[in-house]
């Protein structure tokens, strides 16, 4: 008898609300950009209204480059979860934390983790630019998830998106 095991990249590992800004910023943009033209176009806009359109087609560039590395050349494909989901897969938990310990400077561990998304030489390119993408989220100044409901009035949150039921994990 043969066991099916799910890709262990999926598994739920956390919150997406348990990320502080840049991390949880990463996992969005992960997801919107896989999730085909409408999710590239949202990461475009969002970046072009965030940094101008200068800045903002810099800053596309350098995480198309990223996501292409890391697709083209990865040690396995990168398992997601749903854009809405509210969990945070292994994958996108790894990818977080790479780029997180890549824009604040900490280059020898986001080294290692990025030896865990793509093959041992191409390591280092993807690291810098992860750092460079890490950095403009820091200069677009993204924020932590908050909870589903706002703290004031216990209505629901209007500028977070509605739950989807179905994920991919």
């Amino acid at each position: 008898m043969t066991h099916v095991h799910a890709p262990r990249g999926g598994a739920p590992v956390g919150f997406i609300t348990e990320l502080d800004g840049v991390e949880a910023a990463s996992v969005i943009y992960l997801r919107l950009w896989s999730d085909g033209p409408k999710g590239k176009h949202a990461v475009r806009q969002d970046f072009e209204n965030s940094l101008g359109k200068m800045r903002g087609q810099k800053a596309l560039a350098s995480f198309e480059d990223l996501y292409g590395l890391c697709a083209l050349h990865g040690r396995r494909p990168l398992m997601r979860h749903a854009v809405n989901c509210k969990c945070v897969g292994a994958d996108e938990a790894c990818f977080a934390n790479f780029i997180a310990a890549a824009a604040t400077g900490q280059r020898e561990d986001a080294m290692m983790i990025a030896t865990l998304l793509v093959r041992p030489d191409f390591a280092p390119v993807i690291t810098g630019l992860a750092r460079d993408f890490g950095l403009t989220l820091m200069r677009m100044n993204v924020h932590a998830p908050q909870t589903m409901t706002s703290a004031s009035k216990g209505q629901p949150r209007s500028d977070l998106p509605a739950q989807q039921p179905v994920t991919l994990h």
